[in-house]
């Protein structure tokens, strides 16, 4: 049995299922862009045919990608198969990816269909896949629930049509990992032509056993996992990405496989997708959370100062804690700003594009003294923000807020370069500001989400600020960053107003009717 473990990333796919972490294109193109640094083998890029949204960034993933394959989601349905493929025309390796629910459930009250029927249509969507990629993967969709006979019978077709790839996910975190990797390995032992596919497994987090449930499968014979960055993923997320990894790397004696991925990169992939999607990670998450390697306890931090592997499993280094941890200044040049952000993986689209982040990083350095990479990734995502100014710009922001007062917020935007401002009272600075850009645009959105995060530590640290805004079903993640919450309050605000604006931004990824 092959010993390299396949890594098959749905951050783009799956992730943006979480209900308000939808992205733009060229959010999509970024992570994917990381995602590529990281090594990682598979990029599942979108559902090409769940909208024009949707097909547009799988082909823009497509079109920039060259080290990993680059995959499209479709149902067992030729149009679905035809929209991925010409989705995925233009990747250097392309992988389709179709899938048909197999439980009885399933069956019977969401496709209403017999299992012959659905045999059938499986086995013609892999056999139209085939048309336009040699890279065909199946899905058993609810495989933890499905029966077993039944199982093996369509797993065994899919193969002898084509698949090359075979998915058995645990699509609402139902399994228990003894049994759902007993079921991997009966059913790898049991399809007379298994050894003609790889088995791959996407676990999902409703009991949190994601992770436990993938590593189950890779000791019973699965050599592909379908995971995300942070664990984002619909409803409770999916399998972490970070954590199958480590596991795998750190656990070698248990799970004899290994990884391409570059484990320096997942802690600035982390941040990257965490800034885009508006999703913080929490402190105590495992390998990526601000807490992971900290020791507060005295016993645990004598242990450390004595002997690092008293307390900790891993080295920090390894994940990319601090071995990117260059501090810069007011006093750095150009030079040494361009050779961190390359070295963190920003690429510029232009001179003007480095030339404005360079005179954003001198502004912040004259407000905090130490730069961290952290506040890197902060100013280059704050600043490419304004390609999607065409809208609205904040020109100028001043709040009076007093003990005893009611706050009052006076906001001056450009509307398409025209000048606009207004006044008005909130329970709060933030709330003045919000409702003072709000009475000049009229969006008609409503704001589902405002978080703020520290970006490092001191009192003179940036702010990451994300809004959520939502209209008419489409929701519009903006952020901004500053060392003063409130301005960073108002960009936030302001990327997303634009955003909503822009025509980028779409529906729910699968919504009913689709």
């Amino acid at each position: 049995m092959r010993n390299e473990l396949i890594i098959f990333d749905t951050t783009l796919r799956d992730g943006e299922q979480s209900p308000g972490a939808s992205m733009t294109r060229d959010e999509k193109v970024r992570i994917a862009k990381a995602l590529e640094k990281l090594n990682v083998d598979v990029i599942e890029a979108g559902f090409a045919i769940a909208s024009p949204g949707d097909f547009e960034s799988v082909q823009a993933v497509a079109s920039v990608v060259k080290d990993s394959t680059v995959c499209s989601l479709a149902r067992a349905a030729i149009q679905d198969i035809e929209s991925a493929g010409q989705a995925l025309s233009k990747a250097n390796s392309s992988r389709i990816h179709t899938f048909i629910a197999t439980s009885p459930i399933h069956m019977k009250y969401k496709l209403q269909l017999t299992p012959d029927q659905v045999l059938d249509q499986a086995v013609r969507s892999i056999k139209h896949a085939r048309n336009y990629t040699d890279d065909v993967e199946f899905s058993c969709e609810d495989a933890s629930r499905s029966e077993f006979e039944y199982l093996c019978r369509i797993i065994e077709a899919s193969i002898s049509a084509g698949a090359t790839t075979i998915n058995l996910p645990d699509t609402v975190g139902y399994g228990i990992p003894e049994e759902y990797g007993a079921m991997i390995k009966s059913v790898i032992e049991n399809v007379p032509n298994s050894d003609q596919a790889i088995f791959s497994v996407h676990c999902h987090n409703d009991l949190g056993l994601a992770v436990a449930n993938s590593l189950a499968a890779v000791q019973n014979g699965a050599r592909q996992v379908e995971c995300t960055i942070n664990g984002l993923g619909e409803r409770a997320g999916n399998a972490s990405l970070e954590e199958i990894v480590m596991a795998v790397k750190t656990r070698h004696d248990q799970l004899p496989v290994t990884t391409a991925i570059d484990t320096q990169q997942i802690v600035p992939i982390s941040r990257l997708v965490a800034t885009i999607t508006g999703f913080p990670v929490q402190p105590n998450k495992a390998i990526v959370g601000a807490n992971a390697f900290a020791h507060e306890a005295g016993i645990h931090q004598d242990g450390v100062i004595k002997h690092r592997e008293t307390y900790e499993i891993m080295r920090a280094e390894d994940v990319g804690w601090s071995a990117n941890r260059l501090v810069l200044g007011k006093h750095s040049g150009r030079r040494a700003l361009y050779k961190r952000l390359e070295e963190l993986g920003v690429e510029f689209e232009s001179r003007v594009e480095s030339d404005r982040i360079f005179k954003k990083f001198k502004e912040l350095a004259d407000k905090k003294h130490e730069i961290y990479d952290e506040d890197l990734q902060a100013l280059v995502s704050d600043t490419q923000t304004i390609e999607l100014q065409e809208q609205y710009q904040l020109v100028s922001l001043e709040v009076c807020s007093k003990t005893g007062e009611v706050p009052v917020a006076r906001v001056e935007l450009l509307h398409k370069s025209e000048p606009f401002d207004a006044s008005a009272p909130g329970s709060g600075p933030v709330d003045a500001t919000f409702k003072a850009i709000e009475s000049m645009v009229n969006s008609g959105s409503n704001l589902q989400l405002y978080s703020v995060n520290a970006i490092t530590q001191g009192t003179d640290s940036q702010g990451e600020v994300t809004v959520r805004l939502e209209r008419d079903g489409v929701i519009a993640n903006g952020s901004g960053a500053d060392t003063d919450i409130v301005i960073a309050s108002a960009k936030a605000y302001v990327h997303a107003l634009n955003l909503l604006t822009s025509n980028q931004l779409r529906a729910h990824p699968q919504t009913e009717g689709i």
